[in-house]
This record gives structure tokens, sequence and C-alpha cells, in this order.
């Protein structure tokens, strides 16, 4: 990404766990990287990464000088019940910037799929979600995807299942001891992606933007979650808490843990291989949880 990066900017439209990642590879490749928080503390957060900070609340729009030298636009702020806050706030004038654009990304949710059963689901399958959660990632795709119909922004989804990677693990979840059972469910299945992959899924994509496209991105072994848990607790020699069916604990469940648990689907990769060249780095949980336990203990070593 370094060749002709050098008047490249990034705006990442809500700045956390992902963009931040993104933001360091970025500016490590020449580019200028602008950030947006709810609040002070997060304006601190962007500036030790060393980008500039706005607040963004959804209510007012963004200063001028914060889309100077913007090329590329990232959008990681979720829907919520009034429809995508950066759209009902910033649509005038990503809609004004439009000819210094480049490229635009939304991150979405596998979660517009609905429940299949445990079956393969790719970016042709109509989407039917069955949560509140993801409708309205869905309505926000469409208008996302309606400004690039209508005003030509070069708007790319990415649609996302649940991302792990350092600081945000199953290890992490083990060595918290939250969980006292793990949860089986017979024939339940989950994709999810290690936050480097998305992050080289993103860069990609801004090197060779497909304006209108929808992109999972996911690995390649979609798995249950008592597994991933227990293999993470294999890794770390801890005892994991005992395997509890679902229906022992469903009527113990939140109403949103209930809808956790509701879907099944194996997510497929196949279209961002094919357009993209794109291969995870680490194609199943288990190699991306053992290399960040490697690059937590080479961190303790010093090393």
């Amino acid at each position: 990404m370094a060749n002709g990066s050098e008047n490249k900017g990034l705006l990442a439209l809500g700045m956390g766990y992902v963009a931040t990642r993104l933001a360091r590879r970025l500016r490590a490749a020449g580019w200028a990287v602008t950030g947006t928080a709810r609040d002070e503390t997060g304006l601190e957060a962007i500036a030790r990464e060393g980008a500039r900070a706005f607040i963004f609340d959804a209510s007012t729009p963004l200063p001028d000088a914060a889309w100077e030298g913007i090329t590329h636009v990232l959008s990681s702020i979720p829907p919520d019940d009034a429809g995508d806050p950066a759209l009902r706030v910033l649509r005038d004038q990503l809609i004004a910037h439009k000819e210094h654009l480049m490229w635009v990304g939304y991150l979405s949710t596998v979660g517009v799929y609905g429940d299949h059963g445990g079956a393969w689901v790719d970016e042709t399958t109509k989407p039917r979600p069955l949560t509140m959660r993801g409708q309205r990632r869905l309505a926000a795709e469409r208008a996302w995807l309606a400004l690039h119909a209508e005003y030509g922004l070069p708007v790319h989804i990415f649609r996302l299942p649940g991302i792990y990677g350092p600081g945000r693990s199953p290890l992490d979840k083990a060595r918290a001891g939250a969980r006292s059972a793990l949860i089986v469910k017979e024939g339940q299945v989950f994709s999810r992606i290690h936050v480097d992959d998305l992050i080289e899924a993103l860069m990609l994509s801004m090197q060779s933007p497909t304006p209108g496209e929808i992109y999972n991105v996911t690995d390649d072994l979609p798995a249950p979650p008592h597994d991933v848990a227990l293999f993470a607790h294999a890794l770390l020699g801890m005892t994991p808490p005992p395997l509890k069916s679902y229906e022992e604990v469903a009527d113990t469940l939140s109403p949103m843990a209930r809808s956790f648990y509701g879907e099944s689907k194996r997510v497929s990769n196949r279209k961002l291989k094919a357009r993209l060249g794109w291969q995870p780095r680490y194609a199943d949980y288990r190699s991306g949880l053992r290399a960040i336990l490697a690059e937590e203990e080479c961190g303790k070593d010093g090393s």
C-alpha cells in the first residue's frame, strides 16, 4: 500500500477496534488518518494513534477541516432505531465530497442473512434477518448502496461475522472466567474472522475498488461456539466450564442471548477470494488463537 499513498487520507467514522488497527497499517504506509469519536475519551485514544480526531455525536455534521485530504471513508457506526447515524447526519457532506472519494466502506454483519439451519450462504443469498439488529443493518446497507446508485459514491459493503483478535478473543473470555457453562446447541455453527484478515481484505479493496459490491469476510471454518471456547481453554491449560445443552438453559437466557442461538449458517468467502485475491492468514479459529497466544507470550518475554 506504500506506493502512491502520499496523498491518500482515511476518514474512519467510529474509530473503534477494527478502524484503529486499519489506521496503524495505513499510517505505516504513509497515509494520513482522521477518526471520529463520541466523547473526549475517544478523541484522546485517536490522538494517541497519531491521527486527527473529531467528535461525531450523530447530531451535527463534521467541520470542513475533517474532510481535508480525505480520499477514503470507512464507517463502523451501527444503526440505531432512527437509521444509520452517519448517513442521517453526513449524507450531504459525503455527496459534496464525492469527487475526491476513491473508496467508501461500510461494515455490516452476516446477521442480515438470518437463520439457514447451518447451510451455506453467499452474497447471492436473499437476506432475511430475524432480529431487529439485522433488519437495521440491512436497511443501512441499502441506504449506503443507494448513494452509489444515485450519486456514484464508491460504496462497498462488508458483511462480517464475529471478529476476534489480540485483546478481544475467546482467550480473554476464558481468562475472565465469566461463563458458568458452555452452551451446546445441536447443529449450530457460526463463521468468524481474525481482525488482521479483515484488515487485509479492506486494504485489498482499497487497492482495487469495485463500487457497489458486497463481500462476506469470513474464515474457512464455520464452527460451533463451544468448540472454539474449548480450544481456547485447552491452549491456556485451563479447565473449561461444563457443557450444557441449549434446552437446559434456554429459559435462563436473555432475549439477546436467545436471538444469538436462534441462527445457524455457514458463510462463504469465495467471492472475496475470487474478486480480490484475498486469502486468510488464519483460515480457522485454531490458527488464529494460536497466533494471538504466541504474540502475547512474545510480548511478555520482551522479544
